[in-house]
């Protein structure tokens, strides 16, 4: 059975770059607290081209919280904001850098693009 954690960050590490994040470059870490310890994810941002490692160096921004959780937004189940208000999930650093990375985050199963969700609406009226 495949690890959704390991599958996420490999994915974006192939995504090579990504339009949305050209305005962005800095450096986030996951700290992702497990019974056994930690996993460490380093993402590097340039310009919108991204580099994924297990590093667990130096970052500009660094995101703690536990791998259940990680698991459960990936799954759909939660998402990164609510997970914010709640605590589960706590950055520090550079904020910005956070804020633009959810934009990565997969959306929830049954979301809906807006564009596509109005133009369903106007084809039931």
């Amino acid at each position: 059975m495949s690890d959704p954690i390991t599958s996420f960050f490999k994915a974006i590490g192939r995504g090579g770059h990504v339009d949305m994040l050209e305005e962005a470059t800095g450096s986030i870490r996951f700290d992702l607290t497990h019974e056994q310890g930690v996993d460490r994810w380093f993402v590097a941002i340039e310009r919108g081209d991204i580099r994924v490692s297990r590093d667990g160096g130096k970052a500009d921004c660094v995101f703690h919280g536990s791998r259940a959780t990680f698991d459960r937004i990936l799954a759909g189940q939660s998402q990164m904001y609510p997970a914010w208000l709640r605590n589960e999930i706590t950055t520090e650093g550079d904020v910005r850098l956070a804020r633009l990375f959810v934009r990565l985050m997969p959306a929830p199963p049954e979301a809906h693009h807006p564009r596509e969700f109005g133009r369903q609406r106007e084809r039931a009226a």
